[in-house]
């Protein structure tokens, strides 16, 4: 049948909840199945990393510095992504 999941609280500021919740809706999933993803892919960063110091060193790149390309990402052909 699945597996068993534990629950887990988190208290986050306001407007961070608000933020959360909308860009759940615009994947079209709910605020606790988007919550479960970041937790567990942060985790795994986390992991990389060792501590939390070097991971927030490691500096994530805002959106808009971000790469368009998405060479290497399994089914993708095109080299450029129009973000338009």
């Amino acid at each position: 049948m699945g597996e068993w999941k534990a629950p887990l609280s988190l208290r986050v500021r306001q407007e961070l909840r608000a933020e959360l919740e909308e860009f759940a809706a615009r994947e079209k999933r709910v605020l606790g199945n988007l919550g479960v993803l970041l937790v567990e892919w942060g985790f795994e960063q986390l992991k990389v990393a060792g501590s939390t110091d070097r991971l927030l060193q490691s500096g994530i790149r805002p959106m808009e510095a971000t790469p368009t390309t998405t060479e290497g990402l399994p089914g993708n052909k095109e080299k450029e992504v129009s973000r338009g």
